[in-house]
C-alpha cells in the first residue's frame, strides 16, 4: 500500500511537470532533466509508510548525478550536484532544463543518481531511516528529451517509538 502511495505521488509529480514541449529534434541531443522525491517521518520506525506516517516539509536532500555523454566520438562524464529543500508536501524537485549532449531516449544512456538525506527540519522526527537512494524510477519522454528521476522515499525516524500507535 505505501509503495502503490509513493508511486502514485511520483507519477502525479511526472504528469504535472509542465516542461514537456514538442520541439523538433537537434543533431545535437539537449535532455531535459527532473529528480524528484519524497521525504517522510516513519513514526512506527518500520520503514514502510503507514497511517501514521506524514510527509516532511523543509527536510535538506542532496542529489548527485552522472551522466555518459551521448556523442560517440566522446566519452565525456556529465555530473552535477544540487542541495533541494522538501516542500509543504515532502516533495523535493531538481530541474535541469537543457544537459547538452544527453539523450534520456536513448536506451543506452548510462546514468546514476543519488540523492541523501542532509538534515531534517522536524524536532520530533530527527533520526535518519532511509538515508540515501539509488533505487530510481524512470520515465522517459521521446518527443520532448525529457528524463524523469522519481525516487523511493527517504525518510527520518521520531527518538523512541511510540508505543501506544504502534504497538510493540
Amino acid at each position: 500500500m505505501e509503495k502503490k502511495l509513493i508511486m502514485l505521488l511520483l507519477l502525479l509529480q511526472f504528469l504535472s511537470l509542465n516542461s514537456l514541449s514538442l520541439k523538433h529534434s537537434s543533431p545535437k541531443p539537449n535532455a531535459k532533466i527532473t529528480v524528484t522525491g519524497l521525504v517522510y517521518c516513519d513514526v512506527c520506525s518500520n520503514n514502510s509508510f503507514s497511517k501514521h506516517s506524514y510527509f516532511i516539509p523543509g527536510v535538506e536532500v542532496r542529489i548527485a548525478c552522472k551522466f555518459n555523454s551521448a556523442s560517440s566520438r566522446t566519452r565525456e562524464m556529465i555530473t552535477f550536484s544540487a542541495n533541494r529543500t522538501t516542500n509543504e508536501l515532502g516533495l523535493y524537485k531538481l530541474d535541469i532544463t537543457s544537459l547538452e549532449g544527453v539523450a534520456c531516449a536513448e536506451d543506452s544512456l548510462m546514468a546514476s543518481c543519488q540523492a541523501s538525506l542532509i538534515g531534517s527540519s522536524s524536532d520530533s522526527c530527527s533520526v535518519p531511516g532511509f538515508r540515501t537512494t539509488t533505487n530510481q524510477v524512470v520515465f522517459k519522454s521521446k518527443r520532448s528529451n525529457l528524463c524523469v528521476f522519481g525516487f523511493t522515499a527517504l525518510n527520518f525516524r521520531p527518538l523512541q517509538k511510540n508505543l501506544h500507535l504502534c504497538g510493540k
